[in-house]
């Protein structure tokens, strides 16, 4: 009994502070659960998730590495020229719109296995040191690179380095038994923009620009002044292959041609007012006559500059439509180094058309296939292949029409040449077989070619070498098949290539470029127009043109000038585009 009383006084007491636990237990982790909750949900959902795969998920995770993989795709959901570059990638992605690297100032090619030094820098660290064209690297800081099929990618990395660094290079050279080791001094190698420029026909200077880069505009005006030394008083400015760069390179090169009070360019965003740039007056070849050659492969700031010249009546755009890119990134750079380049506005010609492409928010493969698309409608070969869209129509400052939409529409419209391509010649150039067998060419020939005094004395000896009867015999042993019907079809064009591959090994782009261009019928065309005094737009001229585009200038804004030094004082300096 005395023990069933005791249970029944003491059972409540128990009970009641089970209960008390319980709640207290329960409140507790309602709590701590609500206040997780309330991190987690309140504030940035990424970081939240991240936190909660960091805490709790079964297995551990390296987080950087995660966030790495994450980040890229969050900028593929947004458009096809917002992207996040890692720190690794960051100063390589840099280097080549900087105009320099850190680097010993060779250009090389890999040869079977081997590093083949193909021309040294003048006045570069290499050379300084005593390194020659055609030697052989085999060691970079006692590592074996020969014979180990080591990748390009690699032993640019191994060969770049801080500047004021040392690399030991250990070269086999002709005719010396033993290897030579050189300590090379890293220092700064420069990135020309301007590829070449040479007068291309009497009076006539041409100018390659094959990127707008930080030192594109002074590489410019030094080309300028050397052409008008030479009586160059035209230019024809080729930007074909240029994708883009600085858009203030671009304004800088378009004042060279205008007088004071033109619009360039205006750019427009979200966070960005309109903003509009005018030419200052100070450019140096304000009546000079100019073309501007384009394919499909120039764009962004490329577009910047044929948009103006065309809008402005200032001269004539020939060749094929622009890419089609409108939009201006601006480099942010994160605290671990790495860098993102975040669109932030439109740009817009004078007329006022923005010619950035059609894409979809998240479909860059489709917006990646768009010049393929073109192609297979026919756009390289034909200009009536081009739908133009009369909704965007604009004008030029006398009243051309011109079209956004999507690119730059050339005044005169020039079809890809396609004589002698077949098979053969496009499997051979694809896979690099000509360039490597010219390389090999100049090896084995290296003391009778490096012994001319001009690219012109070296191409004249090389048009009466049977290079195609060799080429072909070369190609062979690389497994491309004879196939005689072809190669007579495709032999000059081979021959060409080979010719000016050879050439450049000797004489750089200076030789190459009048080699290898002297069949270019958009070239041609271009010195045509200019001996025929046709290169200034004019509604008279209508019938010479296969294509006519226009400009009026449309808005109001504030206008500034700039110097020639500093172009962006806004939140466009350094934008890529």
């Amino acid at each position: 009994m005395e023990k069933n009383k005791g249970l029944s006084v003491w059972l409540p007491i128990i009970i009641a502070l089970s209960v008390a636990l319980g709640i207290f237990v329960g409140n507790h982790y309602m709590r701590l659960t609500q206040g997780k909750r309330h991190i987690y949900t309140g504030g940035n959902k990424i970081n939240a998730i991240l936190d909660i795969i960091d805490e709790q998920y079964v297995d551990t995770v390296n987080m950087s590495e995660l966030i790495e993989d994450a980040i890229p795709k969050i900028f593929s959901e947004l458009d096809p020229h917002s992207i996040y570059i890692p720190a690794k990638d960051a100063q390589r992605a840099n280097e080549d719109l900087e105009g320099s690297f850190s680097g010993i100032g060779v250009s090389f090619n890999m040869q079977t296995d081997t590093i083949l030094v193909v021309s040294v820098i003048p006045g570069g660290p290499s050379e300084k040191a005593g390194l020659k064209p055609f030697d052989r690297i085999i060691t970079i800081n006692d590592s074996l690179f020969a014979g180990n099929k080591s990748n390009q990618e690699l032993v640019m990395k191994t060969l770049r380095g801080a500047k004021n660094s040392t690399v030991k290079l250990g070269v086999k050279r002709k005719n010396e038994p033993e290897l030579l080791y050189f300590d090379v001094t890293r220092g700064d190698v420069p990135i020309n923009s301007v590829d070449v420029a040479y007068e291309v026909s009497k009076g006539i200077g041409y100018i390659k620009v094959s990127k707008f880069a930080r030192t594109t505009y002074n590489e410019f005006i030094t080309a300028i002044a050397k052409l008008k030394q030479a009586g160059c008083g035209s230019f024809i400015i080729d930007l074909r292959g240029n994708t883009g760069g600085y858009m203030d390179a671009a304004i800088n090169m378009v004042n060279e041609f205008m007088p004071e009070g033109r619009l360039i360019v205006y750019t427009q965003g979200k966070k960005f007012p309109r903003n509009d740039v005018y030419t200052n007056g100070t450019g140096t070849c304000q009546e000079t006559p100019i073309v501007v050659l384009t394919d499909e492969f120039s764009a962004s700031a490329s577009e910047i500059f044929s948009g103006a010249i065309q809008d402005n009546d200032r001269g004539l755009i020939i060749g094929r439509r622009t890419f089609g890119k409108g939009l201006v990134q601006s480099p942010m750079h994160l605290s671990d180094g790495s860098e993102i380049r975040l669109t932030i506005a439109r740009y817009y010609t004078p007329s006022g058309r923005c010619i950035q492409k059609k894409y979809e928010l998240g479909k860059e493969d489709d917006y990646d296939h768009d010049i393929y698309n073109r192609f297979m409608r026919g756009e390289f070969d034909s200009a009536d292949s081009i739908k133009l869209n009369d909704e965007e129509k604009f004008e030029t400052s006398i009243g051309r029409p011109v079209y956004g939409g999507g690119g730059i529409m050339p005044d005169i419209f020039i079809p890809r040449d396609t004589s002698g391509i077949t098979s053969y010649f496009s499997n051979v150039s694809s896979s690099g077989t000509i360039n490597l067998y010219a390389l090999d060419y100049s090896d084995r020939n290296y003391e009778k070619l490096s012994s001319f005094k001009t690219y012109e004395e070296l191409y004249k000896y090389l048009q009466q070498q049977p290079l195609l009867y060799d080429f072909t015999n070369f190609a062979a042993a690389k497994g491309f098949k004879k196939r005689p019907n072809l190669i007579n079809i495709s032999g000059k064009l081979i021959e060409k290539q080979i010719q000016a591959y050879i050439i450049r090994n000797f004489f750089d782009d200076a030789g190459f470029y009048p080699v290898f261009q002297n069949d270019d019928v958009t070239l041609k065309r271009a010195i045509q127009i200019i001996n025929e005094g046709k290169s200034f737009p004019s509604l008279d001229n209508k019938n010479n043109t296969s294509n006519e585009i226009a400009q009026c200038q449309t808005g109001t804004s504030s206008r500034y000038g700039f110097s020639k030094e500093i172009l962006f004082e806004n939140y466009l300096a350094g934008s890529f585009c």
